[in-house]
């Protein structure tokens, strides 16, 4: 009994998938930064204390009351066919022209990425993602045994040549790219925005050598300037799988995304969603569906946004008036996060446990690489915290920061290249 406690009495049992379900360096994080005293710059949890709290409550409680033996009830495998309407209305803003029966309501868009690796992936096919990647997408590869390729971004997104590049080479290798993954407006976590001129580079490329595309856009309405970005999918409905969520716009505990796809695969999709989950939770949809009809949403992502946009101020103000020579950082025009690089020779994720000591907390760079790279970046959330606290947690951080500065100054820092070393960001990454 005692061995047991110690070791997994069942590890010869398990399938091979699973030794890729490893925890995700955010998840590591949560009991730690869960103190008060800790700043937390670290997880993406949008502020939905924001909502009119007392209004979605009364909705809620009235749907129930009036319509309970339908919203308590089984739905359907591929969502309730309004509310994927209604959807189709939120796409629009982005220039997507999409059909509601080619959308798949998901459990999040979370489940929506596992229900596309699920129908696509055999264990060692290809898939392309942007280096820095997000982690919970990573992590769903890992799991299906993918061998996820990293293509770099910088200030402009993912970069046109080196995907051509990546593509050419795997091409002379023997190896078919099954998809590209990419996150291209207010990247999480580099906060890049993929331009308009990339948008249809990349568009072309993938069509020259036959890629399926899976655009990840949970943050797209969330812009600070202009109108929001043109969707990829708005521009090659055959060849882009768009996954969507109202985690962001509305509230992440909903747990309501969707995946609008090509007829065909949409079948699928309803297909691996019914043997996963039988289907999504009726509550949870007809909750959105209620609020999207009867709430004044599109304004109320405009608060989002000036809130949002209010602590990215905070962040970058704090961050050019606080960081030490030597750190850079992105300066995003929208979602909820910074990437910085500290200077050569500290290590991000070494130096996380030392920060947590001095009460703040970030997401070491390592975790949004499926390579080991990143160990010079981290990721700093500006969503939950009020921006007084933003301030104080980048004041703590510069600190630390500081701090390691002195000591690879006194001591010496070695910096090593490749997997587990430190990672040079792609170009323009600052």
């Amino acid at each position: 009994m005692e061995q047991h406690s110690r070791t997994d009495a069942y590890a010869d049992r398990y399938a091979a998938r699973a030794a890729g379900m490893v925890p995700s360096e955010i998840r590591a994080l949560f009991a730690m930064v869960a103190r008060p005293e800790v700043v937390s710059l670290a997880g993406g949890a949008p502020y939905v204390s924001a909502l009119p709290l007392d209004a979605v409550g009364s909705m809620i409680g009235d749907l129930v009351a009036g319509r309970g033996a339908e919203v308590l009830q089984y739905g359907s495998a591929q969502g309730d066919e309004t509310l994927r309407e209604l959807i189709c209305d939120v796409m629009a803003l982005e220039g997507v022209q999409g059909s509601a029966d080619d959308v798949v309501v998901t459990v999040g868009a979370q489940q929506a990425l596992d229900l596309i690796t699920k129908i696509f992936i055999d264990p060692g096919d290809v898939v392309l993602a942007e280096a820095p990647s997000y982690v919970g997408a990573l992590g769903t590869f890992a799991a299906y045994q993918a061998d996820v390729v990293h293509v770099p971004l910088d200030e402009g997104g993912l970069i046109p040549s080196a995907l051509r590049e990546t593509l050419d080479r795997l091409r002379r290798d023997g190896r078919r790219v099954k998809f590209l993954y990419t996150v291209p407006t207010f990247q999480n976590p580099a906060g890049v925005t993929l331009t308009a001129a990339r948008r249809a580079q990349i568009l072309e490329i993938c069509a020259e050598h036959d890629v399926l595309i899976v655009e990840d856009n949970p943050y797209g309405l969330l812009g600070f300037e202009g109108e929001p970005m043109r969707a990829l999918r708005a521009d090659d409905p055959d060849r882009v799988i768009y996954l969507g969520s109202f985690s962001k716009t509305i509230a992440s505990g909903l747990r309501v995304g969707w995946v609008l796809a090509p007829h065909a695969v949409r079948a699928k999709l309803v297909l691996a969603a019914e043997s996963a989950i039988l289907c999504p939770s009726n509550f949870s949809q007809l909750a959105v569906r209620e609020y999207l009809l009867t709430q004044p949403w599109r304004e109320q992502i405009k608060a989002f946004r000036e809130m949002y946009r209010e602590r990215r101020d905070a962040m970058l103000d704090a961050l050019d008036q606080l960081m030490p020579d030597g750190c850079t950082w992105t300066r995003p025009a929208g979602g909820f996060f910074v990437w910085l690089t500290l200077p050569e020779g500290l290590d991000a994720k070494a130096m996380s446990p030392r920060a947590i000591a001095d009460r703040v907390a970030y997401v070491a760079g390592t975790g949004f690489y499926a390579d080991g790279g990143g160990r010079r970046n981290m990721r700093l959330s500006y969503c939950f915290p009020e921006p007084h606290r933003i301030r104080e947690g980048v004041r703590r951080l510069a600190a630390v920061v500081e701090k390691e500065i002195r000591l690879r100054d006194t001591f010496g820092g070695v910096e090593h290249d490749g997997p587990g070393g430190v990672h040079t960001p792609g170009p323009g990454i600052v």
